[in-house]
């Protein structure tokens, strides 16, 4: 028997492939299924089974494709209504993988369909447990993505993961290892640990949520501060449901190159988003006219769905050279499929053609320092409201990135201000933003809030309510 956690940090995803005597099975997989049909033909293993813990909201899966390339049968836990055909689940039903046995535990709570899948080894023994968002390390799944297709609330989802959590899965044995659906950084929680394996037992010991004195004071600790949902996810729902076009279309679309010229077209023929992927710092020094820039090394699929989030959004790509597939298969994870092309070359074939370019006043940290006054100028913290409640420039205001929609007309005046986040992505993005929307009076500080502490500049954790952007 192998377990293999496939891990992907952009979307704090894991996918698993597990073999047994011959045979395979696949759970949660991504949108590009080429590596698990390579693992598989590596093994000299048959894919039997293609087994999905939930609709997932944050991530668009593999699972159709994986089924067509394998004939391998899709299952879901019970009350799943998916719009292809697919193995529907009793509670409790097993499957056999070689000489290994995945039992359906059924789980609602996330969503009404989520079930975990408990692997018992060739002993008969409980061995692990893929616990999909139910049950994440340090964290449990969100009860409140489901409320519409449940016709429940958010806290009468919440009383039921905790009758899920504590008939199904508290009464396993300590022993058994927990492999969750995401960790750390994903939006499907709130409080997950960097880990991304644990044994249960573990996590009875110090995971809040699952050391609440009864269910109304469960349901308050995991209802408590839960952030809205990025603007894609029911988009995400949807496609998982219904279907989706295969990865290869996809691809094949957004590898189409074009010149400056038919890049230009397009971008005026086309009610196209210009997506520059590349560094800040180098999108700093030039860029199209109205593009907007979230880098492809950083959280780039999330922050993709967080701001753009109609998936059907078409979108024309500037990509450094060489990445122009990678960048396509990202944005595809998310179910932004409607990538038209790339500019052939990357920005020097529009300078070169050129082309006119706009550029962002990018100073540093001790630049910053010695200009400011901080009780008479501006200084726009993007960050999110905990990170500057934790420490922030003094008088400050925070207006945090994924809220930029409803400030950034207040910035569109005469006043000159800064802008910075923690280290210059998500400020970047920001500034891309505000320049696409004709904002251009500010200067962005390199190297974010991490280089202004150590710039001199004053700081402060008091927070003035006045200054929090009110969403």
């Amino acid at each position: 028997m192998k377990i293999e956690q496939i891990y992907t940090g952009c979307l704090a995803q894991g996918a698993y492939y597990i073999t047994s005597n011959g045979e395979a099975a696949i759970i949660d997989p991504l949108r590009e299924v080429q590596p698990y049909l390579d693992r598989a033909q590596k093994d000299g293993v048959k894919i039997k089974y293609v087994f999905e813990t939930h609709f997932h909201a944050d991530f668009v899966s593999g699972h159709l494709d994986l089924s067509k390339s394998t004939g391998a049968p899709i299952v879901y836990g019970p009350t799943a209504n998916p719009e292809f055909e697919a193995i529907i689940a009793t509670d409790g039903q097993e499957f056999k993988i070689g000489n290994i046995t995945i039992k359906v535990l059924h789980t609602p709570g996330h969503t009404m369909e989520s079930s975990c899948f408990l692997l018992i080894d060739e002993n008969g023994k409980n061995h692990s447990l893929f616990s999909g968002d139910t049950l994440f390390l340090g964290d449990v799944g969100r009860p409140d993505l489901a409320q519409k297709a449940a016709s429940m609330t958010q806290d009468e989802l919440a009383g039921l993961l905790y009758d899920s959590l504590n008939t199904k899965i508290m009464p396993l044995a300590d022993d058994v290892i927990v492999y969750p659906a995401h960790g750390a950084g994903s939006a499907c929680g709130k409080n997950m640990m960097k880990e991304t394996v644990d044994t249960l037992g573990n996590q009875k010991k110090v995971n809040y949520a699952l050391n609440q004195p009864n269910k109304e004071e469960f349901v308050k600790a995991v209802t408590d501060g839960l952030l809205p949902p990025p603007g894609y996810f029911g988009s995400n729902v949807a496609m998982n449901k219904k279907g989706i076009a295969s990865f290869e279309t996809v691809l094949n679309n957004g590898m189409r190159a074009l010149s400056a010229l038919e890049f230009e077209a397009a971008a005026d023929t086309v009610d196209a988003i210009m997506l520059d992927t590349r560094d800040a710092s180098e999108f700093a020094k030039g860029f199209i006219p109205r593009s907007i820039n979230i880098g492809i090394n950083g959280d780039f699929a999330p922050w993709v769905g967080a701001l753009i989030k109609d998936v059907k959004q078409p979108i024309l790509l500037i990509t450094e050279l060489g990445q122009e597939e990678e960048t396509v298969t990202r944005l595809s994870r998310v179910g932004f499929d409607n990538v038209i092309g790339h500019l052939k070359g990357s920005f020097a074939s529009w300078k070169i053609a050129g082309k006119e370019i706009d550029t962002v006043n990018r100073i540093t940290a001790t630049q910053f320092a010695k200009e400011v006054d901080v009780k008479a100028d501006t200084v726009v913290d993007v960050r999110r409201e905990s990170e500057y409640r934790a420490e922030h420039v003094e008088e400050s205001f925070n207006k945090p990135l994924d809220q930029i929609n409803s400030w950034f007309a207040e910035m569109n005046n005469d006043k000159p201000f800064y802008i910075h986040c923690a280290g210059g992505y998500r400020s970047m993005i920001a500034s891309s933003i505000l320049k696409a929307r004709g904002v251009h009076n500010f200067k962005e500080i390199e190297g974010g809030f991490k280089s202004i502490a150590e710039s001199g500049v004053s700081k402060t954790d008091f927070v003035c309510q006045s200054k929090l952007q009110q969403s």
